[in-house]
């Protein structure tokens, strides 16, 4: 039997639901130099020429990562040789965080952290860097979030470290 045919057959069987993409983007390189302490060291040590390596450092570093936001998941793909594709279902984020600096404010960047229940994440946090239009991304992110939730019937429960159901 093919794949689909026997999972067709499966009784406990259940057809995906159709993907729509929602957003595509990268980190963003430019905006990092001039929204970051760190980028305006670069600027500087441009000047002796060290910096134009660490300015091609980071942009092929950005070159080989990008973001897919469907609603129904968050893809990350890394690679410029060695290719990784990483996937984390929407409902399973239980928390979306943004963090940036005044430099990232005028820059319009921010760090986005999502805390998730998805096991290829563990226990660590998945963190996308230098995210352009970050503040915008992370409320969108928050609504798909709630979205998918609700799509799939996924509740929240909170357990203190006890055991005990907090609330």
């Amino acid at each position: 039997m093919t794949g689909r045919l026997s999972a067709a057959l499966d009784p406990h069987y259940l057809p995906a639901m159709p993907e729509t993409p929602v957003d595509q983007f990268r980190t963003a390189t430019g905006r990092w130099l001039y929204g970051s302490l760190a980028g305006w060291g670069t600027l500087l040590l441009c000047l002796v020429g060290v910096g134009l390596i660490i300015v091609l450092v980071r942009w092929l570093g950005a070159l080989a990562t990008s973001y897919e936001v469907t609603d129904q998941r968050l893809i990350v793909r890394r690679g410029l040789i060695m290719k990784t594709v990483d996937e984390i279902e929407l409902y399973r984020i239980k928390d979306v965080r943004l963090d940036y600096s005044l430099l990232n404010q005028m820059a319009d960047i921010g760090t986005i952290t999502l805390t998730s229940t998805d096991r290829t994440t563990g226990d660590t946090q998945f963190v996308l860097r230098n995210v352009p239009h970050a503040r915008e991304r992370r409320e969108g992110l928050r609504g798909l979030v709630e979205r998918a939730r609700q799509r799939r019937g996924v509740r929240e429960i909170d357990v203190d470290h006890e055991g005990h159901l907090a609330g």
